[in-house]
């Protein structure tokens, strides 16, 4: 078995770099310490679950009106990497000043959090398209799993930090509130997720891009438009952008909405903690088994296994009652989350011209952050009408099924298949 290179590890190092964001700001500190905040100011558990939908679905927005653009321009040589360090940059700043920011303002808490999160997903188009230039098309799905499954297990180490500091200050064994002590989280995710960055921004280097001209931003806007006007002529391209539109629409609604749901069913925030924690550890090891099987079954046949299983997610949640039901709810979750992401990954970098991969990147970017506005939408709308958060959950359902009806129309990737046609 051929041994993973200098550059596929450095890649694959940032997935454990940027996982910390994921699981303590996205899914877990941040989501408890701003519903404390919104209760306190008086706010109701659904409507404040329904703003922080909201919140990402203006997020994601902002993103994906962004992503083609700026992928376009990125193509050319040099500036791959220097977008990836903008919005690095905007991402780790801006999680730190969260630190800073008075526990009871909850609105102002958002506004951070979207920044902080556009910096976040930004640097993942990049990130996500240097996937071509650190790997061979035969190996893209060892690499792009090894990537989530270093992600999940390396984010549990900030995460049991973040944690402990949190139990040992409720418990009254350590003179910090709280309040602070989630704040300090906000601090370790910050330097945790710069500190292994490093690898990339050392020994990643853009292989495949298009020579600079005169006028790139003119010309990468005409570039954008003929891919827009002919992108509909590749089959298995469009047929699978469609697809991931929806399935990877709960996928993200399920991680990003979690840990506020679980609040509204009454866990607490240690038992909910404790859960998250549990996900990223069995998560990990699982996100490499589906890269492993798809090699022996494919990565299509590997993504049905995926959606299945998050349409019986979709569906179980909707009877919760327990902590136990959570507890099985998230391992449910845990199974599949990181091996249809990282699945989808190569499955797309294997259809795309390598030297147009940013700005496919970026469709491929719009069409899962457009996504993310439907599904959030589509809770925070569910849970006020009905008053019950497992409603906004369960409607997500439809979501997978048409996203698996779609995939199975989906012909196998073909390794470069637009490379003989690439955009110039």
């Amino acid at each position: 078995m051929k041994r993973f290179s200098k550059e596929e590890n450095s890649w694959i190092f940032y997935d454990w770099a940027n996982s910390a964001y994921s699981i303590i700001i996205s899914t877990a500190v941040f989501p408890l310490f701003y519903k404390a905040a919104a209760k306190n100011a008086g706010v109701s558990p659904s409507d404040s679950t329904a703003y922080l939908g909201y919140t990402v679905a203006i997020a994601t927005f902002i993103l994906a009106m962004l992503s083609p653009i700026l992928g376009t321009i990125a193509d050319y040589q040099g500036y791959k990497k220097k977008f990836f360090t903008f919005f690095f940059a905007l991402g780790i700043i801006f999680t730190a000043s969260l630190a800073f920011i008075p526990s009871d303002n909850w609105l102002l808490l958002l506004i951070f959090y979207t920044v902080a999160a556009i910096g976040s997903a930004g640097s993942n188009v990049f990130y996500d398209a240097f996937l071509t230039d650190v790997t061979t098309e035969e190996r893209m799905n060892k690499v792009s799993s090894r990537g989530f499954g270093f992600g999940y297990i390396g984010s549990t180490i900030p995460f049991i930090i973040s944690i402990a500091i949190i139990v040992l200050s409720q418990n009254g064994l350590i003179p910090l509130s709280t309040t602070f002590a989630s704040k300090i989280a906000f601090m370790i995710t910050a330097v945790w997720w710069g500190l292994f960055s490093i690898p990339l921004i050392k020994n990643v280097h853009q292989r495949y891009f298009i020579e600079r001209e005169q006028k790139p931003v003119a010309n990468s806007f005409r570039r954008l438009g003929k891919t827009l006007r002919e992108i509909s002529q590749y089959r298995a391209l469009f047929l699978f952008l469609l697809a991931y539109f929806f399935y990877i629409d709960g996928v993200g609604t399920i991680i990003t909405m979690s840990t506020a749901y679980g609040t509204d069913l009454g866990i607490t925030a240690t038992n909910l903690l404790i859960i998250l924690f549990v996900t990223q550890v069995v998560a990990g090891p699982f996100a490499i088994l589906y890269g492993r099987l798809a090699e022996r079954f494919t990565g299509k046949k590997m993504l049905y296994v995926g959606i299945c299983v998050y349409i019986i997610v979709c569906i179980y949640a909707y009877f919760l009652e327990t902590t136990l039901d959570f507890w099985i709810l998230a391992m449910l979750v845990a199974s599949s989350q990181g091996g249809i992401q990282a699945l989808s990954r190569a499955y797309f970098a294997k259809l795309i011209p390598k030297k147009n991969s940013n700005e496919f990147f970026g469709f491929y970017n719009i069409f899962g952050k457009f996504a993310s506005i439907l599904g959030p939408l589509l809770v925070g709308v569910t849970a006020q009408v009905t008053g019950d958060s497992s409603s906004g959950v369960f409607s997500l359902v439809i979501l997978f099924i048409i996203g698996l009806t779609i995939l199975a129309f989906v012909p196998e990737p073909k390794a470069g298949e637009l490379d003989k046609k690439a955009i110039i």
